[in-house]
């Protein structure tokens, strides 16, 4: 018996959603786990983990592929829980609901946000152990930079200040309410209008300047910038007509980076 699962690449935050907001994106890990037979599976690997929330994993083999970036903010570690999850119950013949596998998974992954988009596909919030899938697209494409360097999530987190000013608190605020008016209504200039955050965009700026790069000369067809998770890639949010333009200048002016398009994932992890 084997068993073939895949899980999406995710963008937490999107700005001013901060640790609430996320989407998942069409850049798959995948996992096949089979009967045991080969090398025992290393208890420290996440989704060996996570899988043995339903089973035990000693009576089983993993083999993964691996093509979400790893430590550049794209979800890559929600993705490897996420994979250990729907694995594992399967394995079990258990059929847990989105909301019972984040329950199962945060505490090694860490982040809500990342962990119910990897799970549900599409944009998703998530708060008190609960997740909405409340679109299935975004009303802009998203364009991924990705610089050559790492960042830890943890480095990141602490970088964040234990308190901000009551006038910064209330612009995320404001822009965090558009962008779920944007969500809403897939208007792309509420979009635009939302992609600004003072919550955890400044503090994580020093690990990733092109944020500020891009947002103080966006190419024609952009309609914003915002750090992805903890960073350092940067999603442009690019009007759809424009998609290709827009990743071709960005590619022009970071030559050592990736960019690339990343549709939505309309599905979260599940089988293959």
């Amino acid at each position: 018996m084997s068993i073939h699962v895949r899980a999406p690449a995710t963008a937490a935050n999107l700005g001013a959603g901060f640790d609430v907001a996320g989407v998942a994106f069409e850049l798959w890990n995948e996992v096949e786990v089979s009967e045991a037979g080969g090398a025992p599976p290393d208890p420290d690997h996440l989704a060996v983990q996570a899988f043995s929330r339903y089973t035990d994993p000693r009576a089983w083999t993993f083999r993964f592929v691996d093509r979400i970036p790893r430590e550049r903010g794209l979800g890559s570690s929600a993705a490897v829980v996420a994979l250990g999850l729907v694995a594992g119950s399967l394995a079990a013949g258990e059929e847990p609901t989105a909301d019972e596998l984040l329950a199962e998974g945060v505490e090694l992954e860490g982040h809500a946000d990342n962990l119910a988009a990897a799970l549900a596909g599409g944009v998703c919030l998530t708060w008190d152990g609960r997740i909405a899938r409340i679109a299935d697209d975004l009303p802009a494409a998203a364009i991924a930079v990705v610089p050559p360097q790492r960042v830890s999530t943890a480095a990141a987190r602490a970088a964040l200040p234990a308190t901000v000013a009551h006038a910064d608190a209330a612009y995320s605020a404001g822009r965090a309410a558009l962008l779920g008016a944007a969500l809403a209504a897939g208007d792309p200039s509420l979009l635009s209008a939302s992609a600004d955050d003072r919550l955890h965009e400044p503090y994580r700026g020093e690990h990733a300047p092109h944020l500020a790069a891009i947002r103080a000369d966006l190419p024609v067809g952009a309609l914003g910038a915002t750090l992805s998770g903890s960073g350092p890639t940067v999603v442009v949010w690019a009007e759809r007509s424009r998609v290709g333009e827009v990743a071709v200048e960005l590619a022009e002016r970071f030559p050592d980076f990736d960019v690339f398009h990343l549709p939505v994932a309309t599905s979260g992890a599940g089988p293959v």
